[in-house]
């Protein structure tokens, strides 16, 4: 291995023999300068085939949850009765990350019934109370009880190989998801009079919403919580945003027959001006 680039003290970006570009994380690893030789013996774990447009979340994230992140799926791992995708590392750091930020400033973000997803996903929901519990121990920050379900849902859209009871569902989805999201891309390039940028890491959070935003209107069922107060306040501050998701959710209602309520278009009025703050071309 060949050290390319060091990301922190136990973190790099390193080329195999074969010329592959691959994380490596191990305790000191980022202590090798580039472009010295990293010894196999300290490397404790590899990711391959991390998509591009993730990596930039290693110089968004906090090292402390990234390696946190890693040493949890180290230790996960073997015992998931499927291969999980490698991105799966970032996404679920960067989940958590900003799960701790809203914590501390008091956001709450309502995920859906524990009780419903027990039901299909138990193996994951068990994994979801570890995660939380492990991270709360170690970061000592308190997060709503929902987080659980939260990483139980980066798990399960983190599978390669599918064996649970709610998969047909989500062949569904993904059947559809490509389309609606690339639709739903374009309306908000026509209304907001830009042009989206598909390769930043703000559109990949985006499009992850987006796939849980589906999955629900699909089971018709939405999020409900206390925040319609911010709703009327987000909204009339970003009045330009908040037209743009009244056309989305026009699409959505002709699609699947239900409008977006309010706590929906809160939230995809926080993604999508996220998407078009400073990321297009």
């Amino acid at each position: 291995m060949v050290v390319i680039k060091n990301i922190n003290n136990n973190v790099s970006i390193c080329r195999d023999s074969r010329g592959q570009e691959v994380v490596v994380f191990g305790k000191g690893v980022g202590c090798v300068k580039p472009p010295q030789e990293l010894p196999l013996s300290r490397i404790e774990r590899t990711f391959y085939d991390v998509n591009e447009q993730y990596l930039a979340l290693l110089n968004d994230i906090p090292t402390e949850v990234i390696s946190f992140t890693a040493q949890q799926i180290m230790d996960i791992q073997s015992r998931l009765p499927y291969e999980i995708n490698s991105n799966l590392v970032l996404t679920l750091a960067d989940h958590l990350a900003f799960a701790m930020e809203r914590a501390r400033r008091g956001i709450y973000v309502p995920m859906p019934s524990i009780y419903e997803m027990e039901t299909c996903y138990a193996l994951e929901i068990k994994v979801g109370r570890r995660i939380v519990s492990t991270l709360e121990r170690e970061f000592k920050c308190k997060l709503p009880s929902g987080e659980v379900q939260g990483v139980a849902m980066h798990f399960i859209n983190a599978r390669t190989t599918s064996t649970t009871p709610g998969a047909q569902a989500d062949v569904v989805l993904e059947q559809r998801y490509e389309e609606i999201l690339e639709q739903t891309t374009q309306i908000i390039e026509w209304e907001m009079n830009l042009r989206v940028r598909r390769d930043t890491f703000n559109y990949a959070r985006f499009a992850t919403h987006l796939k849980y935003l589906l999955k629900r209107l699909m089971e018709k069922k939405h999020i409900d919580s206390s925040n319609l107060l911010l709703y009327e306040t987000i909204r009339e501050e970003y009045g330009n945003v908040a037209a743009c998701v009244d056309k989305i959710s026009a699409y959505y209602e002709k699609d699947f027959s239900t409008p977006l309520n309010k706590e929906e278009r809160l939230y995809l009025i926080m993604h999508i001006n996220r998407v078009c703050s400073g990321e297009i071309e």
